[in-house]
């Protein structure tokens, strides 16, 4: 299919892709079973430019958008979607910085997450406060020039290997939800440190940590925006990173079939290839629709945010001011519905792709040493993170449901 991509789109896809081929599937059977963090990947990305092609050219990314992050997170999800997480989460870092950060703080810390010297990394779930991070329990309390954090946050991806963090805290238990902060916070900060490291069903290549905060003093200036302002900042930044997670779906999806075609191509059972009945021509062709249409809303969606966003994100960086203030002079609208639709069908096909790729290829299929079985396991996760795809129906939902109360609203108003 043929998406329009210009000059500058189709080549962030051919290095991608090249990238995908000759650097992350010859090896990516070790790091899944070894967990060690992929550097050497990382090194290749950093000097491909991968890490900013979506970030503004004024901090130092390519002036591309969010498309041109999906189109990256594709290709490297195609060949493996735990390798391939570090510029995701480094993104997830990235964006709100982006969007609520000061003109200081984007500087601060965009140039280096946009190059990848450093990666970047989000957290907010705590082990009582996952899809409900209304009950986050960290606390920051402001003393002088400094907030001091305490508590203790868990599933955080890149986590030990990033060295830039969003993390969420409470500047006011009283206050619940309206009393959750943003701030960044850099590795080594005394009072930060790491706990469990998780064992993972799937993108074992990326460690999953649990961090803990004890006495640890940040800059006063490294609130993100103002205080109480956590949940907005949160809910906007997966506005525009869900299509992400969608993106990461679609390649674990596309790079299981394309394995799977190969396979039973070749594979012959009563005198013929597998590929020739009319069962598994049926799966082969249900999952390439699948995966087609997960693209098409895909990539509509992600062109239609740049349009969006993008006088919003010029202004704020020829005026100096904050992206978000200069959203709500021009009144951008939310992309919590389509986000949502991108994420739940996505990685739902993801599921259901890599379960048929699996059936498919038969016996061999369910085998370490054979790479569908890991698409499947590097799956699931895409249904999970970044708002389970219960969440998100939940979300997509209530979207519609003020839409069609506007509507009603506008339409009586005309009458």
């Amino acid at each position: 299919m043929d998406y329009g991509l210009n000059e500058q789109q189709q080549e962030v896809v051919n290095i991608a892709r090249q990238i995908a081929q000759k650097k992350i599937k010859p090896v990516r059977e070790h790091y899944d079973k070894t967990e060690e963090f992929p550097w050497p990947i990382v090194e290749e990305m950093r000097k491909a430019d991968l890490f900013g092609v979506y970030l503004p050219e004024e901090v130092g990314g390519l002036g591309g958008g969010n498309l041109e992050l999906v189109l990256a997170a594709e290709e490297l999800s195609r060949a493996c979607g735990g390798i391939s997480l570090c510029v995701a989460t480094s993104s997830l870092c990235a964006l709100p910085i982006l969007l609520y950060g000061s003109p200081e703080l984007r500087n601060r810390f965009l140039p280096d997450l946009a190059t990848g010297k450093r990666l970047g990394a989000f957290n907010i779930t705590e082990p009582s406060a996952g899809s409900d991070a209304t009950a986050t329990k960290a606390t920051a309390r402001l003393e002088g020039d400094h907030y001091v954090l305490n508590g203790i946050k868990n599933f955080c991806s890149t986590g030990k290997d990033a060295e830039i963090y969003v993390v969420f805290a409470s500047t006011n238990l009283n206050r619940g939800p309206r009393g959750i902060s943003a701030f960044v916070v850099e590795k080594g900060t005394p009072g930060f440190t790491f706990g469990k490291k998780e064992d993972k069903m799937g993108i074992r290549a990326n460690g999953t940590y649990e961090l803990v905060f004890q006495d640890c003093r940040i800059p006063r200036n490294n609130l993100i925006y103002k205080e109480g302002y956590g949940l907005f900042i949160a809910q906007l930044t997966f506005d525009y990173s869900r299509p992400g997670v969608a993106a990461q779906a679609l390649g674990i999806a596309q790079g299981a079939l394309d394995e799977t075609m190969t396979y039973i191509r070749q594979r012959k059972q009563f005198g013929v290839s597998v590929s020739s009945f009319q069962a598994i021509q049926h799966m082969m062709a249900d999952c390439a629709t699948q995966i087609e249409a997960g693209r098409a809303l895909l990539y509509a969606t992600v062109r239609a945010m740049d349009a969006a966003n993008g006088p919003a994100i010029r202004k704020a960086m020829t005026e100096g001011r904050i992206v978000y203030d200069c959203m709500q002079e021009l009144d951008t609208k939310r992309w919590t519905k389509e986000s949502g639709m991108c994420k739940v069908f996505c990685s739902d096909t993801a599921m259901r792709v890599t379960t048929d790729c699996v059936q498919m290829c038969g016996g061999i299929g369910y085998m370490r040493d054979f790479p569908v079985e890991k698409y499947m396991r590097d799956a699931k996760i895409t249904q999970i993170y970044e708002g389970t795809n219960q969440i998100q129906r939940n979300e997509i939902a209530m979207m519609m449901i003020k839409e069609a109360a506007s509507k009603s609203k506008r339409e009586a108003v005309a009458a």
